[in-house]
């Protein structure tokens, strides 16, 4: 299988999640011919303050990070942001899988189990993006997004729902696109004073941005391995 011919759908609850999270391992995808689709179940407008933006001013700003990034345009659905746990399950569920069935992914990206930060809109939408995978026998791959316990603690994150080292399957150095990720987060400008690890130090930004974690959660065939032989330059 040619890089051209994998997909990947990255399944996350607000604009913003893809850069931070996953940018730079999305990115160096990109760069390898590796299509890759980010799907927003909400617009963000929870993260938006008083009257300094329009309602969609977080639509704006992921499709600016997209466009950074390499990546294909987003797909962003309307779902109340913040209340992605009061909204009906089925129906996100459903929508969320027809979109995922038109890309035709190989691969599917995600929170897991805690979110990564206990946020019920990332508990939320990794627990949909894992009954797809398990309802829809075309997709190869669960990636979700994390963090190691040993990362965490060098970097004093104590708000972080970490993993243990031993549970990361992959962890790429993305620092050979690091500025295109700052470029990409820039373009989050609504967030970027809710966001404590920009008010910490060069080093600090670079240590945790720098860097980027994944928990293998399920797989069937070994084919997507050539995930990791495409990112093999860039593995720590």
């Amino acid at each position: 299988m040619k890089p051209a011919d994998l997909t990947l759908a990255a399944l996350f609850a607000h604009p913003d999640d893809e850069t931070f999270l996953a940018g730079g391992f999305l990115c160096l995808l990109a760069q390898k011919g590796v299509r890759v689709i980010v799907v927003s179940a909400t617009k963000g407008e929870a993260g938006l303050t008083g009257t300094v933006y329009p309602p969609d001013y977080r639509v704006h700003e992921l499709q600016c990070a997209c466009q950074v990034l390499g990546l294909l345009p987003p797909i962003i659905l309307g779902f109340p942001d913040g209340h992605l746990q009061e909204s009906d399950k089925n129906l996100l569920v459903q929508e969320i899988s027809s979109i995922v069935q038109r890309i035709n992914p190989q691969i599917l990206l995600s929170f897991g189990p805690d979110g990564l930060s206990g946020h019920p809109d990332h508990i939320i939408i990794g627990q949909t993006a894992s009954e797809i995978f398990e309802n829809d026998s075309e997709i190869d791959l669960l990636y979700q997004v994390a963090i190691p316990a040993s990362v965490a603690q060098n970097l004093g994150m104590q708000q972080i729902r970490t993993v243990k080292d031993s549970e990361i399957s992959l962890a790429i150095d993305v620092t050979s696109v690091l500025d295109l990720k700052m470029e990409a987060i820039k373009c989050h400008a609504s967030q970027i004073t809710a966001s404590p690890i920009l008010s910490q130090s060069e080093d600090q930004q670079r240590q945790f941005l720098g860097y980027e974690y994944f928990v293998q959660a399920a797989t069937r065939f070994p084919k997507t391995n050539m995930i990791h032989s495409l990112l093999k330059e860039n593995s720590i």
